[in-house]
């Protein structure tokens, strides 16, 4: 049977949201990334940069959305699809600047773009997606942890501090933008929760967890300053994380972690998450 296929830009948020937010709702855990940096579009925190569906026979299969300075979200476009998907960002003149996504998708789109441009795809980290199944919090660590208040400005430049340490500390293989105060002040506006754990009144570790979009949130980053590691504080905010996320009904509790990072991929199973899937970040670059 012959597949008539067709990919339809959007320039309307909320007309790509209707279309899309089914598609995404059917694997929640799959599409986690498309679907929290939707709802921080819909909310006005991110601004799109390419919003893309996938038709076949006239039935809505797939979704692409880009916001401004970040890889492509690819992992609702299937593998059959990415050429298309590339042969409409060239027509329209959009760049996908990478991707970002499940291994397979990923893989898929890069192989597309880059034999239609010419370009190379460079990695920039290799991830593994965890859910939890049953959240089991270390015992006996001190301090507990405290919701910083989107008013507390001196609160906001504080952490802000902490997450360009954080940059820095994984740079040159983050590759992402330096986290900015804006950056902050967006995910709170879009729903989330920034925790410190403070001991003493001090703050050691912070984590922080997205809206609860589709009986789905997703925890990170989580950082503890270096001269507080090995206390079992990253570990405890997380666990508040994932508490804070339940406690607002979330039915699915996510993060990613960086496969080169023995010590988080340890961590996250003793809390109960277990692996889902591995995903990678790719950009694209001049061959």
């Amino acid at each position: 049977m012959e597949v008539d296929r067709e990919v339809v830009l959007y320039s309307d948020v909320a007309e790509f949201a209707r279309l899309t937010r089914p598609l995404l709702a059917a694997d929640p855990v799959r599409h986690t990334s498309v679907s929290t940096v939707l709802h921080g579009v819909e909310a006005g925190a991110f601004d799109p940069a390419a919003m893309l569906t996938m038709h076949e026979n006239g039935r809505i299969v797939g979704a692409l959305l880009r916001t401004a300075g970040q890889p492509a979200l690819v992992s609702a476009v299937p593998p059959r699809c990415a050429a298309a998907v590339v042969d409409a960002l060239l027509r329209r003149g959009l760049d996908p600047v990478g991707a970002q996504g499940p291994r397979e998708e990923v893989e898929a789109f890069a192989a597309a773009w880059t034999a239609r441009t010419g370009t190379s795809a460079e990695l920039g980290m290799r991830m593994r997606l965890f859910a939890l199944t049953e959240l089991r919090p270390p015992a006996g660590v001190p301090g507990s942890a405290r919701a910083l208040d989107p008013d507390d400005e001196a609160g906001i430049d504080f952490l802000a501090a902490w997450r360009q340490a954080f940059d820095a500390e994984l740079a040159p293989t983050w590759p992402h933008p330096p986290t900015t105060r804006d950056d902050l002040v967006r995910a709170l506006i879009a729903g989330g929760v920034e925790l410190l754990w403070e001991v003493d009144g001090e703050p050691v570790a912070q984590a922080a967890a997205r809206a609860v979009v589709a009986g789905m949130s997703r925890i990170g980053p989580v950082y503890t300053l270096p001269e507080h590691r090995g206390h079992g504080y990253a570990a405890a905010v997380t666990a508040a994380a994932a508490r804070w996320a339940l406690e607002r009904g979330a039915r699915q509790v996510l993060l990613y972690t960086d496969l080169a990072n023995p010590t988080t991929n340890r961590l996250y199973p003793r809390l109960g998450f277990r692996p889902r899937y591995d995903a990678l970040e790719l950009r694209f670059v001049p061959g």
